[in-house]
């Protein structure tokens, strides 16, 4: 079934069509017959890019000690509260991987909020966005461990605290591993369509009253999975730069 082509989408796919093209046969993907090169998510990823692009842009000129801006407030918020849940999860080392965190709750908090949006909708209600974001995180903490303790070193934490048992944790690591990243696109994808379409269903059945509420619980769900996605990293990377003593 073909998707619902929204405004942007199809602007993207009138003017843009020849660069999307391009960029399929790029990476050898078919080209779509039903419908333009350009889907909805990958075009609303761009748009959540541009503006946090943007914002940045806007508050980098404008940073100031004395008298920082309403714009700079609400970032040094952000800054300070990923910085201190990656202290509390990592230690000392958490500031080395700020920028990955901030930019995975930046990222995903505007792409679930920006669907509350009229005309546009959240990207990570779309698996392979989420897919995508989980595969960033699972190679990032693996790459940190191997860097940290070496390759043997990182890969002690796959036999457990007793060598004679390795041959049982070894392969319940693996898995446990492996199932990470499955873990963490599932419980986002999930989340915001059930949200987006338990929110359709309500504003069909109550157009005067579910929308306050429902956008309300949105807002809430939007916080709360960019913060589980963060903090699931942020443990993650912690594990994996653990030291064995």
């Amino acid at each position: 079934m073909t998707e619902h082509e929204i405004w942007l989408t199809r602007f993207f796919n009138d003017y843009l069509a020849g660069l999307g093209n391009l960029l399929l046969s790029l990476f050898h993907q078919e080209l779509p017959k039903d419908h333009g090169p350009w889907a909805n998510f990958i075009v609303m990823q761009l748009l959540v890019v541009a503006l946090i692009m943007i914002l940045l842009a806007i508050v980098k000129p404008r940073l100031s000690v004395d008298k920082p801006g309403k714009l700079q407030q609400v970032f040094e918020l952000i800054y300070d509260f990923v910085s201190g849940q990656a202290d509390d999860q990592i230690g000392h080392d958490g500031h080395k991987h700020i920028v990955l965190f901030g930019t995975f709750f930046l990222f995903i908090l505007i792409s679930n909020l920006i669907g509350i949006i009229p005309g546009f909708e959240s990207p990570t209600q779309t698996i392979y966005v989420t897919a995508g974001c989980a595969v960033v995180s699972f190679l990032y903490y693996n790459l940190v461990g191997f860097r940290k303790n070496g390759f043997l070193g990182y890969l002690k934490h796959f036999v457990g605290p007793i060598p004679a048992m390795a041959p049982l944790m070894i392969p319940i690591e693996l898995i446990s591993h492996m199932a990470r990243p499955l873990s963490l696109s599932i419980r986002l994808f999930a989340n915001m369509y059930a949200g987006e379409q338990v929110t359709l269903v309500f504003l069909s059945l109550v157009p005067f009253v579910a929308p306050v509420m429902f956008m309300g619980l949105h807002v809430f769900v939007s916080v709360l999975q960019a913060y589980i996605f963060m903090l699931l990293s942020m443990m993650y990377v912690g594990g994996a730069v653990a030291e064995e003593h």
